[in-house]
């Protein structure tokens, strides 16, 4: 049986991880569960699956989680202390890391120095400090699978393939809810409306960056970090069916692609039980219902976002954590309506373009970066609001 702590239990990763540890009984067990300020769906989780420890944002939280669970054994802590001890747990074999945004990037170290193998949801974590992550995956003799579904897919084309032999990645794209539609379309663009994905059900944070493409763009960093490869060799392709999930163009001509309905389950399932698969209750993919599958080059004038995160990984090595706390910090106002939708590329543009760049030589480094960034994007919304580009 496999032992796992779940960092980011309530999001849509976390809730998904757990519908498939609830699949499989007596192949997985909950070591510990952290979770941000969802205290009644975190309650509900910690008496179904019964963790020994979890862990919620903020010490406030701590009393209501205690009456929900009454009669419950378990520990709670809470803040960035208690969601290290859930990805350090000695139970659990596993981390599958699920925070959203930077905040998952100390856990995730924590959970890595600590040999804990790793189900990588948190992007986040190598757009900010990729190469720290990586030499320290490597040092711990950790195993990190990616989550992504993009990611994933490109892990299985490059399983049994020499990385030699690699020509290019490419990386699919749904589009979003706004595929096909120009800037002045997306002037008056609404939270409710950008929150509308056509294919995936994911988190409010997760589908406003679909929708501008930043998803894509940060997905973009994290393929060179986890596959070893320069931006110039990885690719986005526009496959508004979200069946392809990506794919690896290897020297000889050939594309290995991995296919399958959308649905998180299936690469949280995949990255659970590697090297072995889980025989999970999915409906079977129908090519045939499907009729076409179609691609296409994305409009990176209209997305900026994208071109932003490929100027960023050309950048020095504190681009890629400025990019990523501009844009945090950008969605936050947009979903807050104090900035308008293009405003978010405008936002992160101006950061980037102001920020003097620094070293990276450690996690430190990355969170006094993350702060300074959020600091300039704040002040820009201040005294910029509603200027689109």
């Amino acid at each position: 049986m496999k032992c796992i702590s779940v960092l980011g239990s309530t999001g849509s990763i976390g809730v998904n991880t757990l519908n498939v540890v609830a699949e499989f009984p007596h192949q997985y067990r909950v070591a510990a569960l952290c979770a941000g300020e969802n205290i009644d769906l975190l309650a509900a989780q910690v008496r179904r699956f019964r963790p020994q420890l979890v862990s919620v944002a903020r010490a406030e939280h701590i009393p209501r989680l205690r009456a929900l669970l009454d009669g419950v054994a378990v520990e709670i802590a809470h803040g960035v202390d208690g969601a290290v001890a859930c990805a350090t747990c000695a139970d659990a074999a596993m981390v599958v890391s699920a925070i959203v945004g930077a905040a998952g990037l100390v856990p995730t170290m924590a959970a890595i120095e600590a040999g804990k193998d790793i189900a990588l949801a948190n992007k986040e974590t190598l757009v900010t400090a990729g190469s720290l992550v990586m030499a320290a995956v490597e040092r711990n003799n950790v195993t990190l699978l990616p989550v992504d579904s993009e990611h994933c897919a490109i892990y299985q084309a490059l399983a049994g393939q020499r990385r030699a032999d690699v020509r290019r990645l490419i990386l699919t794209a749904s589009g979003g809810p706004f595929h096909n539609r120009n800037r002045k379309q997306l002037e008056a663009v609404t939270p409710e409306q950008a929150l509308s994905h056509p294919n995936w059900n994911m988190g409010r944070k997760i589908s406003i960056d679909s929708a501008t493409m930043m998803n894509k763009g940060l997905e973009v960093i994290e393929a060179r970090w986890l596959f070893d490869i320069e931006a110039q060799f990885i690719d986005v392709h526009i496959h508004p069916q979200s069946i392809v999930h990506s794919l690896v163009e290897y020297v000889d001509g050939s594309v290995l692609a991995q296919l399958g309905v959308p649905d998180m389950k299936t690469p949280i399932a995949y990255a659970l039980s590697w090297p072995q698969r889980l025989p999970l209750e999915m409906p079977a993919l129908d090519l045939c219902a499907l009729a076409q599958l179609t691609f296409a080059r994305p409009d990176m004038e209209t997305f900026s976002c994208l071109g932003l995160a490929y100027q960023a990984l050309a950048a020095p090595a504190s681009a890629p954590v400025v990019l990523n706390a501009a844009n945090e910090v950008a969605v936050a106002a947009f979903l807050r309506q104090q900035v308008a939708f293009l405003d978010i590329a405008a936002v992160i543009d101006h950061v980037l373009g102001v920020y003097r760049h620094h070293r990276v030589d450690s996690v430190d480094d990355v969170l006094a970066i993350d702060e300074e960034a959020r600091q300039l994007a704040q002040q820009r919304i201040a005294t910029h609001s509603g200027e689109c580009k």
